[in-house]
């Protein structure tokens, strides 16, 4: 039975997608098999994993809206263990077009649930807002993860988005976790780094995962080739970064020992 993480922050930038793409190949290489949603209108999942999706006909959107099931319109990446329910820009109209639904919030769920038990995991990589597609996400999701980049604002609106998770445990998924808080974009030489680093472990303490995510060029130009960080060269930091992610959530989740 797959475990539905959904990697989730309004703000824009701290790394989603780049965690997305990553953790699931992490996982797909490690031999789990592995779906990426794409559940933000800007398809960079999408395009991360080398597809156009200019060229999608359907995507997560007509699952939720048009009667499309799952199963039809699942693409299967270069890795053998990594699919991809893609996204299009089309997902945009989606939330003015669910308003009026009856259970508009488990739309996600409803179109999920047919194929969830042929995965490990589900990875969802939400669009960077509260709105109703991503509380849809929230609400398909057995865990979330919140990507927090190690910049002066990092904390911002952090306690926006936990509250909104609140209420989602409380009205709309009971059985809602939060799989952990990952740093990103972490850079070494930077004070303002290690004093991020300091303040989010203080804070959160046992919720803020052990890996850390380097800024790492590797992982920035492993988009415009279509590839993960793993597939574009598995030794650079952000691959090794994303491997040590996944295995942290393996051994969390019980399914591997640790080492």
């Amino acid at each position: 039975m797959g475990k539905i993480i959904a990697i989730a922050n309004q703000k824009g930038g701290v790394g989603k997608t780049t965690t997305t793409i990553n953790l699931a190949a992490s996982l797909a290489a490690l031999e789990y098999k592995t779906l990426i949603v794409d559940a933000d209108p800007q398809a960079n999942s999408t395009s991360g994993l080398g597809f156009n999706p200019k060229e999608i006909e359907n995507s997560i959107y007509e699952c939720m809206v048009g009667g499309v099931t799952a199963r039809e319109i699942i693409l299967h990446s270069e890795l053998e263990y990594l699919d991809i329910l893609p996204s299009h820009i089309d997902l945009v109209g989606a939330e003015v077009e669910m308003i009026n639904l009856k259970n508009r919030e488990e739309k996600m769920k409803e179109a999920l649930r047919e194929v969830k038990d042929d995965y490990d995991f589900v990875v969802i990589d939400c669009s960077p807002s509260l709105g109703l597609i991503t509380i849809n996400s929230l609400t398909a999701a057995d865990s979330v993860i919140i990507p927090v980049q190690c910049e002066y604002f990092a904390l911002e609106g952090l306690g926006k988005l936990l509250n909104t998770i609140k209420i989602i445990q409380s009205r709309l998924n009971t059985n809602l976790e939060i799989e952990g808080i990952l740093l990103t974009m972490y850079d070494l030489r930077v004070r303002l780094s290690n004093q991020v680093v300091d303040e989010v472990n203080s804070h959160f303490q046992q919720m803020v995962f052990s890996t850390i995510i380097p800024r790492n060029v590797r992982l920035s130009e492993s988009p415009s080739f279509g590839i993960p960080a793993i597939a574009h060269d598995a030794e650079s930091k952000g691959a090794v970064s994303y491997l040590n992610l996944a295995r942290e959530i393996l051994v969390k989740n019980g399914m591997v020992q640790p080492s």
